[in-house]
């Protein structure tokens, strides 16, 4: 095996990523939780936790149970998911592969905090927005906010701070996003790709109705039956109305997912790995 990709997250930056590094050739895993917490489900290829498989824009990924059947799958076309939520299959992989083959960690989670390990866990470790600081918890940053510094690439020092404000679509920004009202479970009323007026009903969070603040498509929405807390996302509405935004990777994850491949190609180290005989 040449190159090792590990894929921290399987959410819609993070399936943007494993996009671009898939169609380059390179061969990648996803870990997961055992329960992740997706809006973007059909544009995520963390929905192959719960669905065995999951497909965006033509690529599948497949749900393995160990990590001898998601390196045996790698021989074929489709990404292996593992649940694997501490990245114990990190460790693992050192004796399992090859000598030499190296191992770069993508941190795609965008828990927006430092990471809980150290630059030992991987040969390259690429960390993807707020949280991370190049030279210090990762070898190589990626900034992910939009604006100037989208999808560039930093080999030293931080990235810009979560501003906490999502993206604005139509003139339409905070309120795009549906939060939880309370802690509790998460019920839908609702399905991804449907056509919402202002005020019908989305979905619910221990009783509490979630309503459509205006009119649009219902971009994403968290799965039913999960355990969510107070704020927490569970919805987006996009006021553009179309279906395709639906299930196709973003603009910013591909933007950021060039920016993963970039970092991966510019490492010297890892250079010589990537024409070498499989």
């Amino acid at each position: 095996m040449v190159l090792l990709n590990v894929i921290r997250g399987g959410g819609d930056l993070a399936s943007g990523v494993a996009l671009r590094l898939h169609r380059a050739g390179l061969r990648l895993i996803i870990t997961e939780l055992l329960q992740p917490l997706v809006v973007r489900r059909r544009a995520s290829f963390a929905e192959a936790v719960f669905q065995s498989q999951a497909q965006v824009e033509g690529v599948t990924a497949r749900l393995v149970g160990t990590l001898t059947e998601g390196l045996a799958l790698l021989a074929g076309t489709e990404i292996p998911v593992l649940v694997d939520p501490q990245a114990e299959s990190l460790s693992a992989l050192r004796s399992m592969l090859p000598v030499p083959t190296p191992i770069v960690l993508i941190d795609a989670r965008m828990t927006k905090s430092a990471p809980d390990y150290g630059l030992e866990a991987a040969d390259l470790i690429i960390g993807l927005g707020p949280g991370f600081v190049a030279g210090q918890n990762c070898h190589a940053a990626v900034e992910t906010n939009r604006g100037f510094n989208l999808g560039r690439v930093f080999w030293q020092g931080g990235l810009e701070s979560n501003t906490g404000v999502p993206d604005k679509v139509n003139g339409r920004t905070s309120e795009r996003v549906l939060r939880a009202p309370v802690d509790g479970i998460f019920t839908a009323h609702a399905e991804i790709c449907d056509h919402l007026e202002a005020g019908q009903l989305v979905g619910e969070v221990g009783g509490i109705p979630v309503v459509a603040p205006f009119c649009g498509i219902v971009r994403g929405l968290l799965r039913s039956g999960l355990q969510v807390s107070y704020g927490a996302k569970i919805g987006d509405l996009d006021p553009r109305d179309d279906p395709r935004f639906c299930t196709q990777a973003s603009d910013k994850s591909l933007a950021v997912g060039g920016g993963v491949l970039e970092a991966i190609l510019a490492c010297p180290e890892l250079r010589p790995y990537f024409w070498a005989a499989p």
